[in-house]
């Protein structure tokens, strides 16, 4: 004999009705949310709970419970987990905060030889300490319950985060200097735009310098990718050293082609020479303004009196100390770096640098205006 039913019938709007038919129907659903929506459906369209736990494969409370669930809390509740008491806790509050205040210091502070914590160290640090500290719960602290731990506090304490200190006392008043620049250049592209021939009377060149860059040799010679067998180039892992050159550029912030020289180094005379070769690159009434870093060369005796030389031909705008990532030219180095320079080998140093120049003459052919955003309109000079 069926068992009659003694409840409010569900009742479910337009919307629900849709929301529900669409998890029952969905493949990325979890499997109970879509069986209790079927449910409850089934159950809207009159079907008894007998039919329905043999339709779906489970009990009749299973199904009994998730109509009530529907009309005592609500859809949300049905579709979901009630809330339960679950396991008392075994870690009060404040024996949580001792651990994340022992995560919050290096272990050399403590006594240790680590300048980061492992979880093996961390672990067996706030078992040994713990009674003293007056926390016996974390005797048997488990790795996973301290992940969980430092998770809830949103720490790391085995990784480093590198950043920039601000240490020029000027540093905002200099940014928006160049930002203002940046601005500046950025209307006079697009008022120029379309205007072939139009002379500037000032061009903004951002500068920069990227010493170091390595000349390696290989050992062996490559071997190319072969199909179905090798899928990437095969290289062995020792190499030459063949010395080091380097690179002097500057980005034309309105044509985005790039002036660029390779040197053994990066001295006064070399910025000389790079500050030569713009000047005969540019016709001889326009200004030249660079944007540049606080470079010992660029602030010597012999730049200095090469500048007077050449009077108001060069006016230079400095970033701030420790704040280069202002300049454009950084995101040109960034792009060679990440794609010219990555894995590459020479026989020679000379060939290094022959393809370095090649490098910016492919660039020049088909050149990209580089143009700033980060704060750009939210700076002001005062």
């Amino acid at each position: 004999m069926p068992f009659l039913r003694k409840r409010i019938p569900l009742q479910f709007s337009e919307e629900e009705r849709q929301r529900l038919d669409s998890i029952r129907r969905s493949r990325m659903e979890e499997k109970r949310r879509t069986v209790r929506a079927a449910i409850l459906l089934d159950s809207l369209s009159g079907q008894s709970d007998e039919s329905i736990s043999r339709r779906h494969h489970v009990s009749r409370s299973t199904v009994v419970l998730c109509i009530e669930k529907c009309l005592q809390f609500g859809l949300d509740a049905a579709l979901g987990e009630l809330p339960r008491s679950g396991k008392p806790r075994q870690l009060p509050d404040d024996a949580i905060a001792w651990v994340q205040y022992c995560a919050c210091q290096k272990p050399k502070e403590l006594g240790y030889s680590y300048e980061l914590w492992t979880y093996q160290l961390l672990t067996a640090h706030v078992r040994q300490h713990c009674v003293a500290a007056g926390h016996p719960a974390l005797r048997k602290l488990s790795r996973s319950k301290l992940h969980k731990i430092l998770r809830q506090g949103e720490l790391r304490p085995h990784k480093i985060r590198y950043y920039v200190e601000k240490r020029d006392a000027e540093f905002e008043l200099k940014m928006a200097q160049v930002l203002h620049i940046y601005k500046e250049v950025e209307i006079v592209n697009e008022y120029l735009r379309g205007q072939v021939g139009r002379s500037l009377p000032v061009v903004t060149i951002s500068y920069d310098e990227k010493p170091g860059i390595q000349a390696l040799a290989v050992t062996t010679p490559d071997r190319p990718p072969v199909v179905q067998r090798h899928p990437a180039h095969l290289r062995d892992y020792e190499y030459i050293r063949l010395g080091t050159v380097s690179l002097l550029a500057g980005l034309d912030l309105h044509d985005g082609k790039i002036t660029e020289m390779v040197s053994d180094t990066h001295n006064s005379a070399d910025f000389i020479t790079f500050l030569k070769k713009l000047d005969a690159a540019y016709a001889p009434q326009q200004k030249i303004r660079l944007i540049l870093d606080n470079h010992s060369a660029h602030l010597s005796k012999e730049t200095r009196s090469y500048l007077e030389t050449v009077p108001h031909r060069f006016v230079f705008v400095f970033t701030p100390t420790h704040g280069s990532w202002l300049n454009l030219i950084e995101s040109q180095f960034s792009k060679m770096t990440r794609t010219m320079l990555r894995g590459i080998r020479v026989a020679s140093k000379q060939e290094l640098v022959e393809r370095i120049h090649q490098y910016f003459e492919e660039v020049n052919s088909a050149p990209v205006v580089f143009r700033w955003k980060y704060q750009m309109d939210e700076s002001i000079i005062v």
